[in-house]
């Protein structure tokens, strides 16, 4: 299908700035002409593509065309690259990208620092899950558990993000004062950062042997479930980054010492898209392997 790049630079300046007024004040046309690209592009594509609103935002099929016309863009900046021209564009290039949150408060940043002339849409979600955004087409690259590689994706193992179940020393005295048992464990609240999120639930099926529900509060906040867990709101897998000085003063104990849990991480990227993303891979493979546990 040709989409005409003037009605997709409308669409992507909307979906970026949030309104057709900062669009067309972006792209040095009138609101009005904003409305008609748009319109063109829907009565094109024969579907909504934006939810009016404040700010706007995308259907699903305004979301791919989005994502398939910031991937043109950084296609023809890396082409252009090559070629020794110009490769100022008139908005800057958007790269989408599946993560773990806990990646993102640990080690993910410093690899996206590392790349200038970009700009990044994070899509947070559990790793065991972020494969799925690059199956629907709707990330370029992700950082997921998944080991065996996405269909039309390259795979590369970042090595394993180490988790440390933790609580509060006051928090230990109260719900563990005989240690930690598969009893205790099934009675003791713990932390939990989404629905999704089953590392609390691996950690006490490999220490009791079988599969307990204990009480939950959800917490999507990879900082805030430190603090939580120092509060003796719960119990919860903390990446060892996050606890190590809390440890040190005192405020978080291990439940178990020595009972880590290792989670496998693994940058998967569209293979189209690989050689235009090729700094940004050797970027993130670096920064895993200062922080992650080697595997």
């Amino acid at each position: 299908m040709r989409v005409d790049p003037d009605q997709l630079a409308a669409l992507r300046a909307i979906l970026r700035l949030g309104t057709f007024e900062a669009a067309a004040a972006e792209l040095s046309v009138t609101p009005s002409a904003v409305s008609q690209r748009i319109k063109a592009l829907e009565d094109r594509t024969g579907g909504a593509l934006i939810q009016r609103g404040a700010p706007c935002t995308a259907t699903s099929m305004g979301a791919r065309l989005a994502k398939h016309a910031e991937d043109v863009s950084l296609l023809e900046s890396h082409l252009a690259r090559d070629l020794g021209l110009d490769a100022a564009s008139e908005s800057p290039t958007v790269l989408r990208i599946a993560v773990n949150a806990d990646s993102v408060a640990t080690w993910f940043l410093g690899a996206l620092a590392e790349v200038p002339d970009m700009l990044y849409d994070l899509v947070l979600d559990d790793q065991d899950h972020s494969a799925d955004w690059l199956r629907q087409g709707a990330v370029s690259a992700a950082v997921t558990a998944r080991q065996a590689p996405v269909t039309g994706c390259d795979a590369h193992d970042l090595g394993a993000l180490r988790y440390i179940p933790t609580a509060s020393p006051a928090f230990l005295r109260r719900h563990f004062p005989d240690g930690v048992t598969p009893a205790s464990l099934a009675r003791a609240p713990c932390l939990t950062f989404s629905r999704k999120d089953m590392l609390q639930r691996q950690w006490i099926e490999a220490r009791a042997g079988r599969r307990l529900s204990p009480p939950c509060h959800y917490l999507p906040s990879s900082h805030a479930f430190v603090d939580a867990a120092i509060a003796a709101l719960g119990w919860g897998m903390n990446p060892e980054s996050l606890v190590r000085d809390p440890i040190r003063r005192g405020d978080l104990l291990p439940l178990v010492d020595g009972t880590p849990l290792d989670v496998p991480l693994c940058w998967q990227v569209s293979r189209i898209m690989a050689p235009a993303l090729r700094p940004l891979t050797e970027a993130v493979r670096a920064a895993a392997a200062r922080s992650l546990i080697p595997r």
